[in-house]
């Protein structure tokens, strides 16, 4: 079980919110962990990497010289892979990067990610994150507050708030998503995690 403290937007602790990971994930996999986000890497690969064969490089296909008489090693055109400026032997095409893991082992992961921070110390709580309006600079002063401004962090909210979005898009290592729509790469790369009250409410709720 982990006591972890609630914050209000000033930074001042509240209450205390307890939460077992285990609850959250039973075990922590790291080789399912290493696949999630090794898969998520790879869907965002582009795949336009690209270079010549032979028969797509400028050039003459006919033979430089006669293949006997003259002394030199038999050669073709000027076109063949072992010349500078020739086509590559075994070209690059463009081609897709992406594929899934099975719906089960992905969510496992997410969870197991989560698991993973709380029992690591890495998730700050707060009461409730709210904005009447996009405010950066609020926004800002709240991760401040919270002594998350120097770091990378997620920001989980209970559900998409459109002000809240807007006012930390823009902060660089600020990641800001609905807790649903979590998943282990963008859990595991920050360095912390701030979740609203709320968002873990629904987290356990999912457990039950």
């Amino acid at each position: 079980m982990v006591s972890l403290p609630i914050y209000d937007r000033t930074g001042k602790e509240v209450g205390r919110y307890d939460i077992d990971p285990q609850q959250i994930a039973p075990k922590i996999s790291k080789q399912l962990l290493h696949d999630a986000v090794v898969m998520y890497l790879a869907n965002r690969r582009q795949g336009t990497a690209k270079t010549k064969p032979r028969n797509e490089v400028a050039g003459s296909t006919r033979k430089l010289y006669k293949q006997k008489g003259t002394g030199n090693a038999r050669v073709g055109s000027i076109r063949a892979p072992h010349r500078r400026g020739g086509g590559h032997a075994k070209s690059i095409k463009p081609r897709s990067y992406y594929y899934r893991l099975p719906k089960k082992a992905v969510r496992a992961a997410t969870r197991m990610a989560i698991a993973s921070k709380l029992a690591d110390g890495q998730v700050v709580v707060i009461d409730q994150l709210s904005m009447d309006a996009p405010k950066t600079k609020d926004f800002a002063a709240i991760l401040k507050a919270l002594g998350l401004s120097a770091m990378t962090t997620v920001v989980a909210t209970a559900e998409h708030n459109a002000n809240v979005y807007r006012s930390g898009r823009n902060i660089p290592g600020v990641t800001i998503t609905p807790v649903a729509d979590l998943n282990a790469l963008v859990v595991l790369q920050p360095k912390r995690m701030l979740v609203t009250k709320a968002a873990l409410d629904w987290l356990k709720s999912q457990s039950a």
